[in-house]
């Protein structure tokens, strides 16, 4: 369901969620990449700016989308409109839609993964309210480049993993056919990602999809993130920012039971050179 062509796509949640959007386009540098969308509109009579992943409702706008994997410029122009949010305390929404950044050596030549990891970086820091939505498929860093928020939410049916199954797959297995054993293995789907705390919370759809009835979909994420802003944007933006980097820094994290506190990690060699360098050791 969640790569089902169906679904409301970044650019039809918009024009459901919010009122007097107006799209901005081209990174400054290289041009407009139409797998990523963004601008200013409002939420409820509240200005902010959203940015967003476009997949396409059919094979033809699929392919002027490029399926929804934004190449470099794409994420440059989702940073400009980062820093606009900042430069002008407007709360950051991010619509998340991709199977992962554009693969090609054309993307690598323009620095792609230069563009994903600054775009992370950017995000970590930006001094404004980031509320995250994975409306679709959520994969790999191309997903993260726009998923770095104070709050993620996801729909009930998204997937969010650092891999497509098909692709953990080949690497684990030598075999596309044993996806279904990886998507198991990752925990990818909305309940997994929010026991693990991957998400804050899940947006229901209705019953039979959101593909069925894309204005109830619209509905129900424009309730969610009215309430997540107004409850984020009552935050100091310095405690915000301390808990951004706390939230993504306690990822991963393991718990041994019974296993005690953990040895302090020794100061590496250049630091313990540094603190007095001209003092000699004695024998």
């Amino acid at each position: 369901m969640a790569r089902n062509i169906a679904p409301p796509h970044a650019l039809d949640l918009i024009g459901r969620v919010f009122d007097h959007f107006q799209e901005l386009h081209g990174d400054r540098g290289f041009r407009d990449d139409p797998a990523v969308v963004g601008g200013i509109g409002e939420l409820s009579g509240r200005p902010v700016m959203i940015v967003g992943q476009q997949k396409g409702a059919s094979t033809e706008e699929n392919i002027a989308r490029n399926f929804g994997m934004p190449h470099p410029e794409g994420y440059r122009k989702a940073m400009r409109l980062y820093r606009l949010a900042e430069k002008f305390h407007l709360p950051l929404i991010t619509l998340v839609d991709t199977p992962g950044a554009d693969p090609r050596p054309e993307a690598e030549e323009r620095g792609q993964g230069e563009a994903i990891a600054k775009s992370i970086q950017v995000m970590t820091r930006l001094a404004t309210p980031v509320v995250v939505v994975v409306i679709g498929e959520g994969g790999s860093g191309g997903a993260l480049a726009l998923g770095v928020g104070d709050v993620v939410l996801a729909l009930e049916n998204a997937t969010y993993s650092v891999i497509s199954p098909e692709g953990c797959a080949a690497i684990l297995w030598r075999s596309a056919t044993e996806a279904e054993r990886a998507a198991q293995a990752m925990k990818l789907a909305g309940p997994d990602l929010l026991e693990t705390g991957v998400v804050d919370a899940l947006i229901k759809e209705p019953d039979a999809g959101a593909h069925t009835d894309h204005d109830a979909t619209g509905a129900a994420i424009k309730t969610a993130l009215v309430a997540e802003i107004d409850r984020i944007s009552r935050v100091p933006i310095a405690d915000l920012l301390s808990l951004r980097y706390e939230r993504f820094r306690a990822f991963g994290t393991i718990v041994e039971p019974g296993g005690g506190q953990a040895p302090a990690t020794p100061a590496p060699w250049w630091r313990r050179a540094l603190r007095n360098p001209l003092r000699r050791e004695r024998s």
